[in-house]
């Protein structure tokens, strides 16, 4: 467990596993495919458009289960495929100080 931080070790599936993205409000629910995971970010197909969709801010959830599993912001999108980041707890409390760090989403 002599592991260092500074590499990320994604892990890749080799078939997505079901998930779902959920707004932070519950107005809306999309199922994807799960594709790749690291501490920090993810790799997601999703079924559908995610035109309409808020992206700034939402839940990735655990299709099995239904809970929320980590609160993410979308990065980038490649036709079906999308990259998110994973949001810390941290990250929130500077809301209201940096308020347009992320516009550009």
């Amino acid at each position: 467990m002599a592991e260092e931080g500074k590499g990320v070790e994604r892990v890749t599936f080799s078939r997505g596993y079901d998930v779902c993205i959920m707004a932070i409000d519950g107005t809306w629910r999309r199922d994807c495919k799960l594709n790749a995971i690291s501490d920090t970010d993810a790799v997601l197909t999703v079924e559908g458009s995610i035109q309409g969709l808020n992206l700034k801010e939402f839940f990735l959830l655990l299709s099995s289960t239904g809970l929320a599993y980590r609160r993410c912001e979308l990065v980038r999108v490649n036709g079906a495929e999308m990259d998110i980041q994973f949001l810390r707890g941290k990250n929130r409390k500077k809301r209201g100080a940096a308020g347009g760090h992320d516009a550009a989403a």
